[in-house]
């Protein structure tokens, strides 16, 4: 297999043989960052929104994970698909593609009437997000060449998550002070228009001429996989173990155990099972999953914490979690100058320690106080993170030549997008069922006590109810048992970073040298 290109990329990768990427091709990652940064808005500028959803919309507890992650979720398990696709039609025309369907699904969302309505028009979102997530690192291992400015691009795209990540909360902040809680949606439009209109003049067009048949079962069975086993975990930490549930999950895994060996078999898989025997791409892999399933479990209760513990504002909320994404975005840049001077597994390991750290921090906030440690905390999380994304993206695109960059870049996002869907569902439903067995309901009526169990947005919404001797007790009641949850749940993440931190060393330590010349060369 092998990439084929249009006149334009020719032009812009100059004469055969040259490595340095051209002004056109940095152009062209402007671009590409553009659309990083229209995913990485909108998988955070709900987080502050969820009070004023819950208060409009009054979903459940489960409607209301459902429309944080239902969007990772089905972009996920999307991803392999999706990266297949571009491969045949050209990953420039799948980035356009997927622009407008983005746009067009944003604006369902910001008007959706209803729960069930807002889900429908998230799922709509994550497939149109599917078709853009592929594009982008593949594009980027095509088009730089030379393994420093190729580690330095993926840094930018990394920065791009981070700084897109960081303005989702402060943008969606300001914007839910002024409109409605729709409004947050419509910061994607911009962003598309910019995507549609300038994309085709820099980016240069990309794909396989010699893809092989498009395999509509493996297509099937990569879905099947997917969603099955994510529903599983995410049902079964809110409800407990169910025999529906374990079926579900069994469902999936013996789709995932079909999928496998379909592509040992196929002559042209979607995805190459045999990358997986590489330390570096397998620990890579797993390490990105893992880093960004810490930061959106974080994000999840640290959002709520600031607004409905503490009692700040949604945009006061936006400001004291920039500094945490701004961490992210700086580290991700200085990712390709700290690994010219020390050891990459160091670095990486290093980074995950100190989101660690961050994480273990978060163990000290209490229900009264300023939120300075939440911001000490929150903001070394991000910088670890952001070293750790730049890092694990860069060591998955470089393990395979370009022409099978679609696919590694696939199994990289898939990674990426899982983690946000897994941190979500299963941290925010620690973190949820904690509260629920805290919760001191005595003085609730009968018809209150489980619309208040569903989330603390719904609990402070039924104190409103209550008099205000009572008033005063259910709330204190009900922020104790939150933050007795945020509690488990930051102390799960910081454990989770520092095994991680661990196996980084212990993986990648013999392959010091190929991980040297990979980013160094």
């Amino acid at each position: 297999m092998s990439v084929s290109t249009d006149r334009g990329i020719n032009d812009a990768y100059g004469a055969p043989g040259q490595s340095s990427a051209s002004r056109r091709d940095w152009l062209g990652l402007v671009v590409l960052a553009f659309a990083v940064l229209l995913i990485a808005v909108d998988g955070t500028v709900l987080d502050l929104a969820l009070p004023f959803i819950s208060a409009d919309l009054e979903p459940s507890s489960t409607q209301l994970l459902w429309i944080i992650d239902v969007y990772s979720f089905v972009l996920a398990g999307l991803l392999i698909t999706m990266g297949t696709l571009g491969d045949r039609i050209g990953r420039r025309r799948l980035l356009l593609i997927g622009a407008a369907g983005f746009g067009i699904a944003s604006l369902i969302a910001a008007w959706a009437p209803t729960p069930e309505m807002l889900i429908a028009a998230r799922v709509l979102q994550g497939i149109s997000g599917a078709t853009l997530m592929p594009a982008t690192l593949g594009l980027i291992r095509t088009i730089f060449v030379d393994p420093r400015q190729r580690t330095l691009a993926i840094g930018v795209w990394g920065a791009m998550a981070g700084g897109g990540t960081a303005a989702g909360p402060l943008i969606g902040g300001w914007l839910l002070e002024h409109f409605w809680w729709g409004s947050v949606f419509l910061i994607n439009l911009p962003v598309m228009l910019v995507l549609i209109a300038v994309g085709p003049l820099v980016i240069p067009e990309s794909k396989d001429p010699a893809p092989g048949r498009f395999d509509l079962i493996s297509a099937a069975l990569s879905m099947t996989t997917m969603l099955p086993l994510v529903y599983a975990v995410k049902e079964t930490v809110v409800h407990g173990v169910d025999p529906v549930l374990l079926a579900v999950g069994l469902v999936g895994l013996a789709s995932g155990v079909v999928f496998v060996r379909r592509q040992k078999s196929m002559k042209d898989p979607m995805i190459d099972i045999g990358l997986f025997g590489k330390p570096a791409f397998s620990t890579a892999v797993l390490t990105n999953l893992l880093s960004i399933f810490a930061l959106a479990g974080v994000l999840f209760f640290g959002s709520q914490y600031l607004q409905l513990v503490l009692g700040n504002s949604a945009f006061e909320s936006g400001v004291l979690m920039l500094p945490g994404m701004l961490m992210s975005a700086i580290t991700a840049l200085a990712a390709a100058w700290l690994v010219r001077r020390w050891a990459t597994s160091h670095v990486l390991g290093g980074g995950l320690a100190i989101a660690g750290v961050g994480a273990a921090l978060m163990l000290t906030l209490g229900v009264d106080g300023a939120p300075t440690m939440f911001v000490v905390g929150f903001g070394l999380a991000g910088a670890g993170v952001g070293i750790a994304l730049t890092l694990t993206s860069d060591l998955v695109v470089s393990a395979v030549e370009p022409e099978r960059a679609g696919a590694a870049s696939a199994v990289s996002e898939t990674a990426y997008e899982l983690g946000i869907a897994l941190g979500v569902a299963v941290l925010g439903s620690v973190v949820m069922a904690i509260f629920r067995t805290g919760l001191d309901t005595s003085m609730l009526a009968p018809d209150q006590v489980e619309p208040a169990q569903g989330t603390l947005g719904a609990a402070v919404a039924e104190a409103q109810h209550l008099p205000e001797t009572a008033r005063t007790v259910f709330l204190e009641s009900a922020q104790a048992a939150f933050v007795d949850g945020m509690h488990v749940a930051a102390g799960a993440t910081a454990v989770i970073l520092f095994a991680t931190a661990i196996l980084v060393l212990r993986m990648l330590r013999d392959r010091q040298g190929e991980l040297s010349s990979t980013t160094n060369e």
